[in-house]
């Protein structure tokens, strides 16, 4: 993500969770850049503003209690970047995940918002209940995208067990 978002961007967290991602892109964009940070859960966003607040980046950013598969209802600009940290809030109930068919819609939203040259990285847990299916579903949607709009990168570890998480890098050409 350093490689392509600079200080004046606009980028997006789709799941802000406990604020970290989300502090990573206020830093890079800058005073002068956005982030819209979504998540569903109100302690997530409390999570997160504390965090901005506390780094001194709360105003590059605009927390949304909102699913991310309406990211276009709240973004009209063009972005240069966006993450997804997919799953359940790190400390949180884990029955609360996120659901393929959203973050799919998500991801088409952002897609259509991305320069050339922009990128968004999508982790994925296939280990929680729906993880699995989450990550079929993006791999499948990811696989049919056309080659000469997007480079995408599939990493992981292949030597842990329980299922380790999958990375997927995407850059539009």
């Amino acid at each position: 993500m350093k490689k392509c978002i600079e200080p004046g961007d606009a980028v997006v967290d789709a799941t802000c969770g406990r604020g970290k991602d989300t502090l990573f892109l206020a830093r890079l964009v800058g005073p002068s850049g956005k982030v819209w940070a979504f998540d569903i859960q109100p302690e997530a966003i409390e999570s997160t503003r504390q965090h901005l607040v506390q780094a001194g980046c709360i105003k590059q950013v605009v927390l949304i209690s909102d699913d991310h598969k309406n990211i276009g209802k709240h973004v009209k600009q063009p972005v240069n970047g966006g993450m997804f940290n997919l799953g359940y809030l790190p400390g949180g109930d884990h029955r609360l995940v996120t659901r393929a068919e959203s973050t799919l819609a998500a991801l088409e939203g952002i897609l259509d918002l991305l320069v050339a040259g922009g990128r968004i990285t999508l982790v994925c847990y296939p280990g929680h209940p729906g993880g699995a299916a989450e990550y079929e579903q993006l791999s499948k949607m990811l696989a049919a995208l056309p080659q000469r709009q997007y480079e995408i990168l599939e990493t992981g570890f292949v030597n842990q067990r329980n299922a380790p998480p999958r990375l997927f890098s995407i850059t539009k050409i």
